[in-house]
């Protein structure tokens, strides 16, 4: 039984990746009805079986994607296909069953060359197949659900239900004496619970009438870049920072260009009378107390 009974019934798609499993844990701790859908429960290229999945539903949560970033490069028709065509379809049905949707997305889809934070009506411009993928579900989202379409941007996500940049840095450590890691790429580390969180109460506030639909920025404040992430994660660990050491993007050459500034400005937030995500330190302080980080570091706590 919800605590709010307005709420309604909750939908979460992508229900087994790492957000969508905190958006649930989120949701339950709420005490909010809701209903999580992976990938075998729920086809979502299916317009028949979304339609019926959002049936006597009031907020979708859409975490369904095509995360393979390098993958996609040699695939955008097939990347295209879930996170853009079947974000139409979902877009569809909602529209039709008059439903909220928050559609979390990527910084992907802008072209990351920007000197100060991308805020929420900046030019997007992606440098790759996936951020072109990802464009296409949020003009869907846009167009059809101009009043109840919730695009939430996010980036540099590291949670406890799946690979991670934070997870794969804490492991190694037990590995390696020194890790070479990029130091020109700047963004914003953003703890997946954090964001779930700000997804539910954004839910909240657009079925109380207080957010407006329209684009929304999900990362965490402050910046730093991949080195500035692992150092602090290897200091809060008490593990010797300076094990870091920097290198640049040209030392790792992937199929997929990734954008050298991915920091996202936060206003939209405050429009919905809402708090941007806290300080990226913060998040890490607090998430790499949990077991599944904690656990990581036993092995390597000596060194």
């Amino acid at each position: 039984m919800s605590t709010d009974s307005w709420a309604g019934r909750w939908l979460v798609t992508g229900a087994g990746g790492m957000l969508g499993q905190d958006v649930l844990t989120v949701l339950k701790r709420a005490r909010i009805e809701a209903v999580g859908l992976r990938r075998a429960d729920l086809d979502i290229t299916d317009p028949a079986a979304v339609r019926a999945a959002v049936e006597g539903v009031t907020v979708v949560v859409n975490c369904a994607a095509w995360t393979d970033v390098d993958g996609a490069e040699t695939a955008e028709e097939a990347a295209t296909a879930v996170n853009g065509a079947a974000v139409r379809v979902l877009a569809e049905a909602c529209a039709a069953a008059h439903v909220r949707l928050i559609h979390v997305s990527t910084d992907y889809v802008l072209p990351g060359d920007a000197a100060e934070p991308y805020r929420e009506d900046a030019e997007t411009g992606p440098v790759n197949a996936y951020g072109r993928s990802k464009l296409v579900g949020e003009q869907a989202v846009t167009e059809l659900l101009p009043q109840d379409g919730y695009v939430v941007r996010t980036a540099w996500l590291y949670g406890e239900h799946g690979p991670n940049f934070v997870a794969t840095m804490l492991k190694l450590a037990a590995q390696r004496d020194t890790l070479d890691v990029v130091d020109d790429q700047h963004g914003q580390p953003t703890w997946s619970y954090a964001l779930a969180r700000h997804l539910v109460e954004l839910g909240r506030a657009a079925l109380k009438g207080w957010a407006m639909g329209g684009i929304y920025h999900g990362t965490a404040s402050g910046r730093t870049t991949w080195m500035g992430l692992a150092r602090e994660a290897y200091r809060l660990s008490g593990l010797d920072p300076e094990r870091i050491r920097p290198t640049s993007s040209d030392a790792f050459v992937r199929p997929a260009v990734r954008p050298a500034f991915s920091v996202l400005a936060h206003d939209n937030w405050e429009d919905a009378g809402l708090e941007p995500l806290a300080d990226w330190r913060a998040q890490l302080a607090e998430a790499i107390t949990r077991p599944a980080f904690a656990d990581l570091l036993r092995p390597s706590a000596t060194r």
